[in-house]
């Protein structure tokens, strides 16, 4: 019902993996509460902040988007390689270190001579305050570096809260939720939304809970063959 820092805590309560996020405070927090959590950072944030202050300082923000540029010139590289996760934690720690710390210490230098509430004093402060979950990518090679593939995913939620802001009863909300997340299942699977609801709304009256709904999931689902 909001996005207190509760809610996320109950829902991740005892999650062990990679827990990637933007800079929300909440994921932090389930990080820390959650011995098992690696928290991870997102790059495209980060980037976005220098992207801001191009306006105001477009040589020292231009230099900084460039050193981030550089990481994702190697990701892309590693991706047409198709480099699995542990190669890939291994390249990271070879190729990323020479610019990180480099990326570090004019971050640091820059935030000395700039106005704190200026944008490229905030772009640094927001890197720096978040250095240490941004590189921790080097050890994880499943993780990609940034949050671009989630917030694409949710992009269609995010307009739709303003779009359709009167959603009805509060029960609603929990209804679209999971007709968004089949849809964006679909879509990653390959499979045609609007025939997977179609088929599947079908089929549902005559199953029981006796029946194997797994098979009626995005990710396995398959048409039934016509009569």
């Amino acid at each position: 019902m909001s996005r207190e820092h509760s809610h996320a805590q109950e829902l991740l309560r005892g999650y062990t993996g990679l827990l990637q996020s933007d800079g929300y405070g909440a994921y932090a927090s389930v990080a820390k509460d959650n011995p098992g959590a690696v928290h991870l950072g997102c790059w495209a944030h980060a980037r976005r902040y220098f992207t801001k202050a191009l306006e105001e300082s477009p040589v020292r923000a231009g230099f900084i988007l460039r050193l981030i540029g550089s990481l994702y010139h190697f990701e892309k590289t590693w991706d047409a390689q198709a480099v699995g996760p542990a190669k890939r934690a291994a390249l990271r720690h070879s190729y990323f270190g020479l610019t990180l710390g480099l990326l570090k210490r004019c971050a640091v230098k820059l935030r000395e001579q700039v106005r704190p509430k200026s944008a490229l004093g905030e772009a640094c402060t927001y890197l720096l305050n978040h250095w240490t979950v941004l590189i921790a990518h080097c050890d994880h090679g499943r993780s990609r570096i940034d949050n671009n593939l989630v917030e694409n995913a949710i992009r269609p939620s995010a307009l739709g809260r303003k779009n359709w802001l009167f959603i009805g009863h509060p029960d609603a909300g929990q209804r679209s939720a999971i007709i968004y997340s089949l849809v964006v299942s679909c879509q990653r699977h390959r499979v045609e939304p609007f025939a997977y609801l179609k088929d599947v709304l079908t089929r549902l009256p005559a199953m029981s809970n006796q029946d194997k709904l797994d098979d009626l999931l995005p990710s396995s689902w398959k048409p039934l063959p016509q009569s």
